[in-house]
């Protein structure tokens, strides 16, 4: 399908992903270590996870692959091992009270970034060829921001630009520009204090210094900075405030005035005498909401102060909210939130047995139902158009197993004498027996076949089930086991701790083989999102169940996965579940379907996930003629 206009067009190159990855955990030498996409750089010890930003997108190759990885030598380097998170909380601390805490965090964030880059390329001098890219690239953005800002006369902005550019000069001669009197006169000691970072061994001695300079910034600048180019995030320093109870949300400040209201009443008070209606056709059911306001000012009474008062029938008003509702016919749903809370703490207490990406994922088998009458008459149709491939491919298995019994094996000590007497004289050793072969007329192999049923294969599905029918019934006719499985996660039912992930098993070992089972082929739909990885795991503890000599996995799919949080790292879940199945020797191949030419973009994904294990259809009216020599090449490769 051609579009004319795409948005929103940000695909991950899941190579580079996996490469960073794979750098950030080496590096660290945390095998939980997970690397996320942010607007910022930065290190989350708590979570384990190292942010790289979105700043080097959308430039050359090369920068972008530099300076991605600079992140991440910076964090999982430097943060990670050598900066002290202690220091850094009592300066966040401190600079709270200022007037410029955003210039603060920030002016720390470069001067401590500065220290760990030396450490870096001293630990790993490898590393320098990615610094000397993001210095460059960096002085090429911050010159260009020095000009808007100071143009625009954001002062704060422009200051930290300056000294930036000051910090990473390429030669001590660099000018200054001249912002404002104040900020000039005072250039020689920030220059100066900048120059210390050069000389700093610890966090503590980048926030000493950046303090010194806060102190006179903060009565030279007016405002904080506008723009933000680094972060230096509080939550991931500090603990989690603690929650906040009822008793927190009440009113503790004084009313503005104290003055008190007469008791008794004189007579002369005014009043209005105008009737409010109490219910109405919005109001006749009642919500689960009240209306409420603050009161900053007032005069105190001793309304209800003396007891408790007899009710009256305004009172009715208030009694709507209290439950209307009577037993009905429908199932009773008074336990669902219990259900589903079990449901979410069984997984919070799971063993990550799928992966740490899919350690909220619950899969759940549906039953197959009994095939309806239209479902076998649209599998005889399917079976007709595939009989002919079919047919050829039973007549080359047979060929094949009647050609390997009747087939000699030769060269040996003991056996049948050969004719050739003449190694007797000529050989020192000589093998002049043989023994005909008796091979096993079963093909030592087992096939499952995952299709994907996620909503994208609206419009491939009907071919999928071509293709899925040519496997079972050339299977079926070479008495090779096989399962026929769909598999899809249902968006609306998921929380973020409870994915329900569904497998409907078509076609399953047991009835695989027989001549009346193929029609509940036709019971695959496309329904919502697809965890690959969560299936291949699946299926590879199914087939390692088998006792064939062989086993194959063959993933049928239209793109990369995307399910509820599985997007950015569910292309690096899959392809570890691929290689652990390959471990485990199982072969994984993927058929990747489309209707129309396949993107660049598209064929890298599936060829970083799958490797050259894939075949990528650009027709799906061609999948049988692509699946009849794939089939035959595997068939051959179990005998």
């Amino acid at each position: 399908m051609h579009r004319f206009i795409q948005f929103n067009d940000e695909t991950i190159d899941s190579l580079l992903y996996m490469e960073l990855v794979d750098l950030a955990k080496t590096l660290s030498q945390n095998g939980e270590m997970e690397v996320k996409y942010e607007p910022y750089s930065y290190l989350d010890l708590k979570n384990h996870h190292v942010y790289v930003s979105h700043f080097w997108d959308h430039r050359k190759q090369e920068d972008k692959v530099n300076g991605l990885k600079s992140d991440i030598y910076l964090r999982s380097i430097g943060n990670y091992f050598y900066s002290d998170t202690e220091e850094i909380v009592r300066y966040l601390t401190k600079v709270k009270s200022t007037m410029i805490p955003s210039f603060a965090k920030q002016l720390f964030v470069i001067g401590e970034d500065l220290r760990l880059e030396e450490i870096c390329k001293k630990l790993r001098p490898g590393t320098k060829r990615s610094f000397e890219i993001r210095r460059r690239i960096f002085r090429q953005y911050f010159s260009t921001q020095l000009n808007v800002n100071l143009v625009k006369s954001v002062i704060p902005d422009a200051l930290f630009n300056s000294m930036f550019m000051l910090l990473n000069a390429q030669t001590p001669l660099e000018k200054e520009p001249n912002i404002t009197g104040e900020i000039d006169s005072a250039m020689p000691f920030l220059k100066s204090s900048l120059m210390r970072f050069y000389d700093t061994k610890s966090s503590t001695d980048v926030s000493k210094i950046c303090l010194e300079m806060v102190d006179v910034l903060n009565e030279i600048l007016s405002r904080d900075m506008l723009n933000e180019y680094f972060h230096l995030p509080e939550d991931v320093y500090f603990e989690n405030e603690p929650d906040i109870t009822f008793e927190d949300l009440k009113r503790k400040d004084p009313l503005k005035n104290n003055d008190l209201l007469d008791d008794e009443p004189d007579g002369k008070e005014e009043y209005m005498d105008e009737e409010f209606k109490t219910w109405h056709r919005e109001t006749s059911d009642s919500g689960d909401s009240f209306l409420q306001f603050d009161l900053n000012q007032g005069s105190q009474s001793n309304l209800m102060g003396e007891g408790l008062r007899e009710g009256d029938e305004g009172d009715q008003a208030l009694g709507m909210v209290q439950g209307s509702s009577q037993q009905t016919p429908k199932e009773d749903y008074s336990n669902m939130e219990a259900r589903q809370q079990e449901k979410e703490e069984k997984r919070k207490d799971g063993t990550e047995q799928y992966g740490k990406e899919n350690r909220y994922a619950s899969p759940i088998f549906l039953k197959t139902d009994q095939p309806s009458l239209g479902e076998k008459r649209q599998y005889q149709l399917l079976k007709g158009l595939i009989s002919p491939y079919q047919k050829k491919l039973k007549k080359m298995i047979e060929k094949t197993l009647e050609h390997k019994k009747v087939q000699p094996r030769t060269d040996l000590h003991f056996g049948r004498l050969n004719k050739n007497l003449l190694r007797f004289i000529l050989e020192e050793n000589p093998r002049m027996f043989y023994k005909k072969q008796n091979p096993s007329h079963e093909i030592d192999a087992v096939f499952s076949l995952l299709v994907d049923c996620s909503a994208s294969m609206y419009d491939k599905m009907e071919q999928t089930k071509k293709g899925i029918t040519l496997f079972h019934e050339s299977l079926k006719s070479v008495r090779v086991p096989h399962e026929i499985i769909g598999f899809w996660e249902d968006t609306n039912e998921a929380t973020k701790t409870y994915h329900p992930n569904y497998f409907k098993p078509v076609m399953d070992f047991s009835n695989s083989l027989r001549l009346d089972h193929g029609a509940e082929i036709m019971q695959l739909h496309p329904e919502e999102d697809n965890r690959d990885g969560l299936a291949i795991r699946i299926m590879t503890e199914r087939l390692l169940n088998r006792s064939e000599n062989q086993k194959f996995l063959l993933v049928f799919s239209d793109g990369e996965p995307a399910a509820m949080g599985y997007e950015q790292n569910g292309i690096v879940d899959t392809h570890e579940a691929v290689l652990d199945a390959r471990k485990q020797g199982i072969e994984v191949i993927n058929v990747f379907l489309a209707n129309g030419e396949i993107e660049e973009s598209q064929r890298n994904i599936i060829q970083n996930i799958y490797g050259k294990f894939s075949i990528l259809v650009s027709d799906i009216e061609e999948l049988p003629d692509v699946l009849f020599p794939l089939l035959r090449r595997l068939l051959y490769k179990s005998l």
